[in-house]
């Protein structure tokens, strides 16, 4: 379990009681990027009365994507068969992972989804689930992908899916870094699988989703999306072509 943390103290340690209650047999890796608010100091106290939980502490803020990747490094370097992303704001429910475990026996990669039947937000505005779903559609118009909630945070993982997929030349962030997992798992010809949740918004804390992220992310998937589409024009040319010379030489 990789929960990301930076400025999560109030929530830090409800989360962790939360997981460890979901799953016992699962250990958790708090991955904080410096947080001025003490994040990493809880999470040290949390690690040394509990053997399940890790630290790894980041020099700087240095975005949701890279301290997934980092996490993602630390669990494959120690030999973990399942890695899962978990924010640490209370807003995924842990007590939904023993059925998302459940289906990554038979899956990938297994997504908590709050746009599929059974799925839903809580305590989020208008605009907020607008932004949210406006976002999955336009991903999935532009690059094909057959996911209901593609910018969704809550996954769990095969290892071997995240060896599969291209790591190491991942460079997004936040809301873009979702989709872009997202994206190389479907290319890969890997099977995704939705799970329902109940996406809760955070009660403490401030969120880390501002505008730059969301441009980001539009801009990312457009040119993504652009990329694909012409890529998809250039092979189906090229098989009219190979037909053509097929019927001609015949």
């Amino acid at each position: 379990m990789i929960v990301p943390t930076y400025n999560e103290a109030p929530n830090i340690e409800k989360i962790t009681g939360r997981i460890r209650e979901a799953v016992p047999d699962a250990d958790i890796l708090v991955a904080d990027d410096n947080s001025p608010d003490g994040t990493g100091d809880v999470a040290d106290h949390l690690a040394e009365a509990d053997d399940h939980i890790h630290v790894l502490h980041r020099r700087s803020k240095e975005g949701l994507g890279g301290a997934y990747l980092a996490g993602f490094g630390w669990g494959l370097d120690r030999g973990y068969g399942v890695l899962v992303q978990h924010d640490a704001d209370g807003s995924h429910p842990p007590e939904r992972l023993p059925a998302m475990l459940q289906a990554l026996r038979t899956a990938d990669m297994v997504k908590g989804s709050r746009w599929v039947m059974g799925g839903k937000v809580v305590n989020w505005s208008p605009l907020r689930q607008l932004i949210s779903r406006v976002g999955s559609l336009w991903s999935r118009i532009c690059l094909g992908l057959p996911i209901k909630d593609v910018t969704g945070g809550f996954n769990a993982w095969r290892a071997d899916t995240l060896r599969q997929i291209g790591l190491d030349d991942v460079a997004s962030a936040g809301y873009c870094f979702q989709i872009d997992l997202a994206w190389r798992t479907v290319k890969a010809g890997l099977r995704v699988v939705e799970v329902p949740i109940t996406f809760v918004d955070r009660q403490y804390g401030e969120s880390k989703m501002n505008q730059s992220i969301v441009i980001e992310a539009l801009i990312r998937v457009t040119l993504w999306g652009i990329g694909h589409r012409a890529g998809q024009l250039i092979g189906r040319a090229e098989q009219r072509r190979a037909r053509t010379r097929s019927v001609n030489k015949d």
